[in-house]
């Protein structure tokens, strides 16, 4: 009997992510089931919101299981994380994916491969550009200083333009209007939240090149499922 390729997935949000996994499995293959666990799975919204961000904390955008979009510390959740980790192990996970692509302390252990988007994301994207400069759009402006100071790590200047995948439709004329007018090499939806058909709507408008996190990491990880 063939068996099947069990890839977790770990969101900062609640689980399941019902919003984004659909779009990934088919850049996955055939032969691979996807079990996901939810840093804030098991929190009411009241706790959630005692997570809130303070001066100088990474910021982390997700959504829960009713749509609502949450803003949080990155810190606050990591033993949640590695908790996620241990459950997905347990239940077989043959590599561990984040649904996010912040960046992340080195502080979780496995015995399964984590891969993290970010990291694919800073690994693929500096060999596209040839200025080094890129538009970035990002769920939230509080995140607009740490996501020029990650792009700068990697050696790009980066043109942040924040827009909500969980609260709007679609990206604002002066949203749109920041990523035209500045002369950037391509744009990178900078958050797993971000939907085909929002990468279509900035292709269309801007005319610009536009790299979509969460199908760039399904791709990958449909090369790896494909042993």
């Amino acid at each position: 009997m063939h068996m099947k390729y069990k890839m977790g997935a770990i969101t900062i949000g609640q689980s399941p992510r019902t919003d984004v996994v659909p779009e990934m499995l088919p850049h996955l293959g055939p032969d691979v089931e996807v079990i996901q666990a939810g840093a804030l799975d098991g929190l009411e919204y009241e706790e959630i919101l005692e997570m809130k961000p303070q001066e100088g904390d990474y910021v982390l955008v997700s959504t829960l299981r009713d749509g609502r979009s949450v803003k949080f510390a990155e810190k606050q959740i990591l033993p949640r994380l590695q908790t996620c980790i241990d459950k997905l192990e347990q239940e077989g996970a043959d590599i561990i994916v984040f649904i996010c692509t912040g960046t992340f302390p080195d502080v979780f252990h496995s015995t399964r491969p984590l891969i993290y988007p970010q990291k694919l994301l800073h690994s693929v994207v500096p060999l596209l550009t040839k200025t080094g400069k890129i538009g970035v759009v990002i769920p939230d402006a509080d995140q607009i200083d740490q996501t020029i100071e990650k792009w700068r790590g990697s050696g790009l200047e980066a043109i942040p333009t924040p827009f909500s995948p969980y609260e709007e439709r679609d990206l604002t004329l002066s949203g749109l209007e920041n990523l035209k007018t500045n002369d950037v090499d391509l744009i990178v939806m900078d958050c797993i939240g971000y939907t085909t058909s929002m990468k279509e709507q900035i292709v269309r408008e801007t005319e610009k090149p536009v790299i979509l996190a969460r199908t760039l990491v399904a791709r990958i990880l449909g090369e790896l499922s494909r042993i």
